[in-house]
């Protein structure tokens, strides 16, 4: 649901040439997992079962690989080779560059 309306959203405000909803709830995703993960360790005391619920519960179904693929697969079909090349750069590097960030914010925001 939450993945829907985000994705929705920014379909509504930039429109469906790129795969913006995707890479935003994916962005989003791995930003929050990073927030997440020091936040888990550094505050919260939570049971192995609710840390999975959180981060493969609830950001697994947040986060899409499989729409990513699928969608770079169809820039692939109608033969734009650059907004594929472009989805996957993009969606990678801004991956990584979130958790990074979300991992700082988390130590600044909530480690002693």
């Amino acid at each position: 649901m939450a993945r829907f309306v985000v994705s929705n959203q920014m379909y509504t405000w930039l429109g469906r040439d790129f795969a913006w909803g995707t890479l935003t709830v994916n962005v989003l995703g791995s930003f929050i997992i990073g927030l997440l993960t020091i936040l888990m360790i550094d505050k919260v005391q939570l049971s192995v079962e609710m840390r999975s619920f959180l981060i493969v519960g609830f950001l697994g179904a947040f986060t899409t690989f499989s729409t990513f693929s699928f969608e770079t697969y169809s820039f692939l079909q109608t033969g734009d080779v650059t907004k594929a090349m472009l989805n996957i750069v993009v969606s990678v590097l801004s991956g990584l560059v979130a958790v990074w960030l979300g991992i700082l914010a988390g130590k600044h925001f909530f480690s002693p």
